[in-house]
């Protein structure tokens, strides 16, 4: 059944309200591709963070005000399909969130500190995973990364109305492994509580250690008493037959020619 002219003209407005209503309608998108950071830095990739280049002169757009917040979205490899931008500041998934979403945001700024026309004489840099004192229940944490990745991130400016704008994801960043990482957030899944469960290699290596260390220090006793043994015996050997207060008895020899009269007084 075709509608009217007049049904039309009074259900467009309705329709242009339901499509600005969506998540992400009218977003506007940066076409700047968020990258690690090139700078001679120690430790760029770590076991639990890695470091950005500052998006430098990305948020000029008119539709940016000075008091929109800039996020950065840290997302797995493979999340990035299911991201939802956040309608209010009350919705954003925080790094506890990260094992059921696979996402959440951080390292909230604004576009003041990311002008382009800022001196390059300071090195300007975001690491990612930096904080260990905050908890990963607070809104912005930059927490430790929980695991090897692979990671993506992305740039979203939002106001108090919601999303502004965004960024284009990132190339996947893979973290340095460890054998045994340890689970930072959420609980154990059960094969990881069987590892923790298990003896690991730092385990068996304190032991080594502690039984090296037992063993220099019994021979290091073992010389000691040996020392003092041999102290006592070469002391006692070289000690005289007779104490202090012994008379020790001595013959007397007297020669005829060498024999003196004793003295009579009075000539």
């Amino acid at each position: 059944m075709g509608l009217s002219g007049g049904q039309s003209r009074l259900l467009m407005p309705l329709l242009l309200l339901l499509t600005s209503l969506q998540p992400g309608a009218g977003l506007e998108h940066i076409s700047y591709v968020p990258q690690l950071s090139n700078a001679t830095l120690t430790g760029t990739v770590t076991q639990s963070t890695f470091t950005l280049e500052q998006p430098r002169g990305q948020f000029s757009h008119p539709s940016i005000s000075d008091f929109d917040a800039i996020w950065l979205v840290v997302a797995r490899g493979n999340a990035t399909q299911n991201f939802t931008a956040p309608r209010s500041a009350e919705d954003t998934p925080v790094p506890a969130d990260f094992p059921q979403r696979g996402y959440y945001l951080t390292l909230m700024a604004n576009r003041a500190l990311y002008a382009g026309s800022q001196p390059s004489t300071q090195l300007r840099v975001l690491r990612v995973g930096n904080d260990t004192r905050c908890s990963p229940r607070t809104r912005g944490c930059n927490h430790p990364l929980p695991g090897p990745g692979p990671y993506r991130v992305k740039f979203l400016v939002m106001s108090d109305r919601g999303p502004v704008a965004e960024t284009q994801w990132s190339s996947e960043t893979r973290l340095q492994q460890d054998l045994f990482p340890p689970c930072l957030w959420g609980p154990p899944t059960p094969s990881a509580q069987a590892l923790q469960a298990a003896p690991g290699p730092q385990s068996a290596g304190t032991v080594v250690i502690t039984a090296v260390l037992s063993i220099l220090l019994a021979l290091v006793l073992t010389a000691l008493l040996a020392l003092l043994v041999y102290t006592c015996y070469d002391t006692c050997q070289s000690t005289p037959i007779s104490g202090p207060g012994e008379p020790v008895g001595v013959r007397r020899y007297n020669t005829h020619h060498m024999f003196s009269p004793p003295a009579v007084g009075g000539s």
